[in-house]
């Protein structure tokens, strides 16, 4: 396995990672509907690739997961998701960096993707200065982060899509240093 910084020339696979992630690994937490619904909060924010926060994994060559962390104050939220974006820096004497857009790709899911994705964006937080760091997680992302040491905050419905549909998520927690 092989930790590296996305490049904007990854950008089209690593939307493709993302898409079928939301597609297939959210089965069993979210129904057809929600999954649908979530799309719109979620997806590849290309900031994150031009501020040289965002990973992508390799394994064998092949792209097989990507996600990183921020030093803005969006949460969550892909390109499109004007509404919840905030490109303003965060302070990280008092604020928390946030990790974001963590997806695998279905094929590779369970193998410590996630896992190395939240360990390089702990420590690149930690070494500008983070002592905190917070996420959106899904449903399905939930038990990764509790395991790596992460702490429910609070449960939150996300926005109602144009269906009125509300996508459930748990905005989480963790100290650094």
């Amino acid at each position: 396995m092989r930790v590296r910084l996305a490049e904007i020339e990854d950008i089209p696979a690593l939307s493709a990672i993302m898409d079928a992630a939301i597609a297939e690994l959210q089965r069993g937490f979210l129904s057809p509907a929600e999954i649908e619904a979530s799309r719109a909060v979620m997806g590849l924010d290309t900031q994150l690739v031009r501020d040289r926060t965002y990973f992508a994994v390799e394994i064998k060559s092949e792209l097989a997961g990507c996600g990183g962390w921020s030093r803005r104050a969006t949460l969550y939220g892909g390109d499109h998701s004007g509404a919840l974006r905030n490109d303003a820096l965060l302070d990280p004497t008092c604020e928390p960096a946030r990790v974001r857009a963590m997806y695998t790709r279905p094929d590779f899911a369970r193998r410590g993707i996630g896992r190395a994705i939240l360990e390089a964006s702990e420590a690149a937080a930690r070494a500008e200065g983070f002592a905190q760091a917070e996420l959106m997680a899904t449903l399905s992302g939930e038990p990764l982060y509790k395991a790596c040491g992460y702490r429910e905050a609070e449960r939150v419905l996300a926005a109602p899509s144009a269906d009125g549909v509300r996508v459930p998520l748990v905005r989480m927690i963790k100290r650094l240093m």
